[in-house]
Formats: structure tokens, C-alpha cells, sequence
């Protein structure tokens, strides 16, 4: 699934970017939350693994996760 979305030039994960003038600070985007637990997430991984995880992988899973936990696995 991830190569074929970076295939289409989609999902780079540049939401998590941190700045003015981000994705992240965009009007359009301004309900999202959950930054801080990516973050997280991403420096736990980091510290084991330098270089291997990339944030757009922690979404994907985290997403995976969300809607397992929200749909209780009827999916």
C-alpha cells in the first residue's frame, strides 16, 4: 500500500512537519490532533532503529490500529 500511494506521489506524511506555514498549521487541517503520540512514537523508534521507520509508516500503522480499535476488528 505504501508504494503504490508514493507511486501516485501522494502520502509523504509532510503533515507532521513542524513550522509556519506547514500542513500542519493550515487552516484546513486544524482538527486534526495526535501529533505529540506520532512524535513520540517516532523518537521511540528512532532511538532503536536509525533511519528505518519513516513517519508515514507510524501513520499507516497507527491508522490500522485507530480503526481496528474503533470498529473492534469487524472489519
Amino acid at each position: 500500500m505504501i508504494w503504490l500511494i508514493n507511486e501516485l506521489k501522494g502520502c509523504d506524511a509532510s503533515i507532521l512537519l513542524d513550522g509556519p506555514n506547514t500542513e500542519k498549521t493550515a487552516l484546513q487541517n486544524n482538527g486534526l490532533f495526535g501529533y505529540d503520540l506520532i512524535d513520540d512514537i517516532k523518537t521511540t523508534l528512532e532511538n532503536a532503529c536509525p533511519g528505518v521507520v519513516s513517519c508515514a509508516d507510524i501513520i499507516v500503522a497507527a491508522t490500522r490500529d485507530a480503526v481496528g480499535m474503533v470498529s473492534r476488528s469487524r472489519i
